[in-house]
């Protein structure tokens, strides 16, 4: 019984650690999850959000908000508000310069002050959480 206990207790975690990647603020406070299918919850595990894999962004009534998409983040009337270059810089509609997504998750603001930190997150999906989507 024992052994069948640490089995299901060690799947769980798996299950739950593989299946949401924790958004942390700059004081490793935790922000939020995103799970791998794109549902965004705040840190009591509401749901808040959704990216979708066809890079819609939805709210927590599944209302279309925005797109993103090849780096492009959009409202959902298709005016540019957002670029995310591949190498993490983020830009707003004017190209300004928002902050910095990291390789290793880190997340900065233009000024390269640490925002907080989404390891293991796509820097697309980063990027709308930290800089486009309010968490709550």
């Amino acid at each position: 019984m024992k052994k069948y206990l640490y089995l299901v207790t060690f799947l769980f975690c798996i299950h739950f650690g593989a299946a949401a990647q924790t958004i942390r603020a700059s004081n490793y406070n935790i922000k939020g999850y995103i799970k791998s299918d794109g549902k965004i919850q705040n840190s009591s595990y509401q749901t808040i959000g959704y990216i979708k894999s066809d890079g819609r962004i939805q709210n927590a009534s599944y209302n279309t908000i925005g797109y993103v998409k090849d780096g492009k983040v959009q409202d959902n009337h298709y005016n540019t508000v957002g670029h995310i270059d591949q190498d993490g810089k983020v830009t707003g509609s004017n190209y300004s310069t928002l902050g910095y997504i990291k390789n290793d998750g880190t997340v900065q603001g233009s000024n390269y002050t640490t925002l907080g930190y989404a390891n293991g997150v796509k820097k697309e999906w980063a990027a709308v959480v930290f800089f486009f989507f309010e968490m709550k």
